[in-house]
């Protein structure tokens, strides 16, 4: 996916999780900060990040922080931190064949009882409920999740274990939002109970994927799939 009108830019402060004050060509800009994550290391004083200006809509900030460069001991890791980018960067790759090779129908955000799910594939009769989590977290060449308690997150895990033992093909997506990525953890130090949920999931038979991007400034394309370690 790729967006419109990107600019580089260098960040100064984040007064809530929504906005972010940059330094754009001199001048001192707000942006809206597409990932409401804690990104404390991420979000650096000094930092470079890149705004993208949408054009033809109405909207009370006039740029969207979506990517950040960070500095770690193998050189500059550019981050793409838009939590919309993975669910995006996920339908074309599943239309590209990626996962399922041999869907019929995908279909966005589909529900299913009290539950919604990111994805409904079909593969001629049988029908699987995919969740994608995108990832920004990174440490050593490891990448985890969450970056914050999530209980909407376990809440996911043990939806797709009931689908799986109701006879759907059950899956969890980790789209992790960089390159230079080793292997995928989930993160027990922050959210052990999300850890929990995940092994849980894992021996219940719902698939576990995860894949790194193809990261630009003005662009994210899910590329190659990273080991899990649980």
């Amino acid at each position: 996916m790729k967006y419109e009108n990107i600019k580089r830019a260098t960040f100064l402060s984040r007064p809530n999780r929504f906005i972010a004050e940059c330094e754009l060509e001199g001048e001192r800009v707000v942006a809206h900060v597409k990932n409401t994550g804690r990104c404390k290391e991420l979000l650096v004083d000094g930092a470079t990040v890149y705004l993208d200006e949408p054009n033809g809509r109405k909207r009370k900030t006039k740029f969207d922080l979506i990517a950040v460069e960070k500095l770690t001991e193998n050189g500059i890791l550019l981050i793409n931190m838009d939590s919309a980018a993975p669910n995006d960067a996920t339908a074309e790759f599943l239309k590209g064949g990626g996962l399922f090779p041999s869907s019929t129908s995908i279909r966005r955000e589909f529900t299913v009882g009290k539950s919604r799910f990111d994805f409904r594939i079909e593969e001629g009769d049988k029908i699987t409920y995919l969740e994608v989590k995108g990832v920004t977290l990174e440490d050593g060449g490891i990448a985890s999740f969450p970056d914050a308690p999530t209980e909407r997150g376990v809440k996911h895990l043990e939806e797709l274990i009931e689908l799986k033992a109701a006879g759907f093909g059950a899956a969890i997506l980790f789209v992790i939002q960089m390159k230079g990525i080793n292997a995928f953890r989930p993160n027990d130090i922050t959210h052990k109970a999300f850890g929990d949920a995940l092994r849980r999931a894992e021996k219940a038979g719902v698939s576990i994927f995860a894949y790194d991007c193809t990261v630009t400034p003005d662009s994210i394309t899910i590329d190659q799939p990273i080991e899990v370690k649980l």
